[in-house]
């Protein structure tokens, strides 16, 4: 017999920062602390819908929780329809722009809302979405970021290591070039020729830098080069797709599908990999795999793995998934990786469960 509908109760929105274990040293930013905001979208039938957003910068959490919880105010009483739910919270935000903060809160809201739909009718969420619980090949990408080379290689083994992978992400962007190089190869000689690399610049060149660094790069056999230059700059995109023979990835910050339109139609990469928290969530995900099946686009995952594994089933040109444990210590039962894939748990929903006692210990005010 058909369940009825959920009908939206509140929302909570808790600002946890944990202390990454390998911080984040980018050329544009070093990150040690990393903020998380839990979220419990609850039913007066009694599911509560989880996901959580990770914002990058600590202080963006002061403007995000009390956004999650207007849009659980004026939610209250629909029934929870995700893509109903997801379209009112935009709507809601209209006049201050799609883009930006309010799509960030309008997908944290989105993941929660798929989660207690799925929920409510009993399977994992891939499952709710046409799918199958089963594997995903991930990469790992928890770490390998500027330091000297000799450092980066012995680290590779490590993260190798830590679920079996067949893939990694390292960051390259130093002052020099010949460092770069120095810690791909080193690497490369430490980890074999059947290792997949991803290289990622995290926006840290201009132009001119990309032409010079990612042609001198172009010969070495990796699986992707990723965010040379400012993400917004599709046309230095289109100028670098067209030169380079190894694949370009972009679309971690793509605010929302018809960003990732326009990138396609300029033909500014080769590869996508839309964030959780700017496509859209779910809705924003599953709307624009439908894109990049059109266009034969190889889809990418960017953080947010657990949610990331389900919709993986589901996309037709589903590609690599990033995997990051970063959230782990404030996760109940945290999935498994083996053998390079991420294992979906077969229990309904996405399947994430907080563990209290580590949210108590790292909430802020």
């Amino acid at each position: 017999m058909r369940k009825p509908p959920l009908t939206v109760r509140s929302l909570r929105a808790r600002p946890v920062v944990l202390k990454l274990k390998r911080p984040v040293v980018a050329r544009i930013a070093t990150i040690t602390d990393w903020p998380i905001i839990l979220i419990d979208l609850l039913t007066e039938e009694g599911i509560v819908g989880r996901s959580y957003l990770e914002p990058y910068i600590v202080k963006s959490m002061r403007y995000l929780v009390p956004a999650l919880h207007d849009l659980g105010d004026m939610l209250k009483g629909r029934q929870l329809s995700p893509i109903e739910i997801f379209d009112a919270a935009r709507k809601s935000l209209r006049f201050v722009g799609y883009e930006g903060l309010s799509m960030i809160a309008a997908s944290g809201l989105d993941m929660a809302a798929w989660d207690a739909h799925a929920k409510a009718a009993g399977v994992p969420l891939c499952v709710l979405l046409g799918g199958s619980v089963g594997p995903v090949r991930a990469y790992n990408s928890n770490g390998l970021w500027l330091k000297a080379p000799e450092a980066v290689a012995e680290e590779a083994i490590v993260l190798r290591d830590e679920g079996g992978f067949d893939g990694l992400k390292l960051r390259l962007g130093r002052t020099r070039i010949s460092e770069d190089l120095a810690t791909l190869e080193a690497v490369r000689r430490t980890v074999g020729e059947d290792m997949h690399l991803m290289i990622d610049f995290n926006q840290g060149l201009n132009l001119a830098e990309a032409l010079e660094r990612c042609h001198r790069i172009d010969d070495h056999g990796l699986d992707w080069i990723e965010e040379p230059i400012v993400y917004d700059d599709l046309d230095g995109y289109a100028q670098l797709a067209s030169e380079l023979k190894t694949p370009l990835q972009i679309g971690e910050n793509f605010y929302g599908p018809r960003q990732m339109h326009v990138a396609l139609q300029k033909k500014a990469c080769d590869l996508v990999m839309p964030d959780f928290m700017r496509i859209g969530g779910v809705t924003g995900w599953m709307r624009a795999a439908a894109l990049a099946g059109v266009h034969g686009v190889p889809m990418s995952t960017h953080l947010y793995p657990e949610v990331g594994a389900h919709v993986m089933r589901v996309t037709e040109t589903a590609h690599w998934l990033e995997w990051q444990d970063w959230t782990n210590p404030v996760l109940q039962r945290p999935y498994r990786i083996e053998n390079g894939q991420l294992h979906i748990p077969d229990v309904p929903g996405v399947g994430l469960d907080w563990n209290e006692d580590a949210v108590e210990a790292h909430l802020v005010s």
